[in-house]
């Protein structure tokens, strides 16, 4: 196992990432959308070509350049917008009718 997995390994808040790629953040955008930056980076970690290939500096600032752009992406949007997570996918599909709500409510006599 290389170094730079092994200390990957090591790391689990957002903040350990973003603070061992030397990504630059506010503490505002991490305390709402951590998870949802994390989850972002490992889906471009997944869908990067060549990844394998490359030395350990090589992958070092692509991995860098990948969770920068996670992190940007939830500084320009919001968690609800990016819709990372399944639940949040689910829940843009799926609408109430204000008929439906009024039923819901107890009777008035």
């Amino acid at each position: 196992m290389s170094t730079l997995v092994q200390q990957l390994t090591q790391l689990s808040a957002a903040e350990e990432f973003l603070d061992f790629f030397g990504v630059p953040y506010a503490q505002s955008v991490v305390d709402v959308s951590r998870l949802h930056i994390l989850k972002r980076f490992f889906q471009y970690m997944r869908q990067e070509q060549g990844l394998d290939s490359l030395d350990e500096v090589d992958t070092f600032k692509r991995l860098r350049s990948l969770l920068a752009q996670a992190y940007g992406d939830f500084v320009r949007s919001t968690p609800a917008q990016e819709k990372v997570f399944k639940v949040l996918q689910n829940a843009a599909s799926q609408s109430v009718s204000l008929d439906s709500l009024r039923m819901t409510l107890p009777n008035r006599s």
